[in-house]
């Protein structure tokens, strides 16, 4: 069965960093594609970034590019997310996801599963 366990969230401060980390069992890591999602209070959940299961193709969210970085661990079968200089609208959940068809998803429908989140508050 698939399952993925977030770790990681916590409250910073505006310009602080953050690591995320996703454990994830029950699919063949090197053939998936991994991401994170967020949603800030009141929004959308929207796409943040992915790493395929090559490890060689990644996708940003243009305004997060120079600050979030993704990599993964095939050894550990944990997917990280790196934020740095976190600011104030990067308050949110932070869900670790699997897409469908071992495709990086850009939007919800495309996702297969979604772990049960972590929280991240930035607030000086």
């Amino acid at each position: 069965q698939l399952r993925l366990v977030e770790s990681g969230g916590g409250l910073v401060q505006p310009g602080g960093s953050l690591r995320l980390a996703c454990v994830v069992s029950g699919v063949t890591f090197n053939y998936a594609a991994i991401g994170w999602f967020r949603q800030a209070p009141g929004k959308e959940r929207e796409a943040v970034a992915c790493t395929t299961g090559s490890g060689g193709a990644t996708n940003y969210v243009d305004s997060l590019k120079g600050r979030f970085s993704i990599s993964r661990d095939g050894a550990k079968n944990t997917v990280f997310l790196q934020m740095n200089d976190l600011k104030s609208e990067d308050t949110g959940t932070y869900y670790c996801v699997v897409g469908r068809f071992g495709r990086c998803p850009g939007v919800a429908f495309d996702v297969a599963s979604w772990g049960q989140g972590t929280q991240v508050t930035v607030v000086s």
